[in-house]
């Protein structure tokens, strides 16, 4: 019987899309906060909104490639091992992160449709989700910015646990997802 080695770190393939995806949450984020130093419908202003979308629609097309990483490659183990409630956390929390990183985009590209504007994807315009419909698209608005200020959270809590892990308890949690030094 072959047995896989046990591994330290996560796959190439996962650490480069996991930091590639924080770049892209600060991103997204940036976007959207800093459109507000920009009068209404000003240059500016509407291209940080289309970045916004852009961006956002990047996020989804590149978590179904990470999801095929994480199932794909060994998840190394943590040293020493936490205790049950933390590992229960940190995938509820793992969960929630990617499941931000799906609904938030189909809520963005739902909110254009549902507002009768194009849906801009670097040259592309993608097909309306929904049809244009202004009450719809106030709904969605409101669970696409209560979700938003959700994520800032389980940002931070992802952060501070990694941290956490790093500097008080000593373990190998954050470590996994570094790139190898040289």
């Amino acid at each position: 019987m072959n047995a896989t080695p046990p591994t330290s770190r996560y796959s190439t393939l996962s650490i480069a899309l996991h930091w590639l995806m924080l770049l892209l949450f600060i991103a997204v984020y940036a976007c959207i906060e800093l459109r507000e130093l920009y009068p209404k419908g000003s240059d500016p202003r509407e291209a940080l909104k289309s970045w916004h979308f852009m961006l956002g629609l990047s996020v989804f097309v590149l978590v179904w490639l990470r999801l095929f990483a994480r199932v794909t490659s060994a998840t190394p183990s943590i040293e020493p091992n936490p205790p049950g409630w933390q590992m229960v956390l940190a995938k509820l929390v793992h969960l929630a992160l990617y499941g931000l990183m799906i609904v938030m985009p189909l809520l963005g590209w739902a909110l254009l449709s549902a507002a009768g504007k194009p849906i801009p994807f670097f040259g592309l315009e993608l097909p309306a989700l929904i049809a244009e419909n202004k009450e719809t698209g106030k709904w969605i608005k409101e669970i696409h910015q209560t979700i938003g200020t959700i994520g800032y959270f389980l940002i931070g809590i992802h952060a501070v646990a990694a941290l956490f892990h790093h500097y008080i308890v000593k373990d190998n949690t954050l470590v996994r997802m570094l790139p190898k030094r040289k």
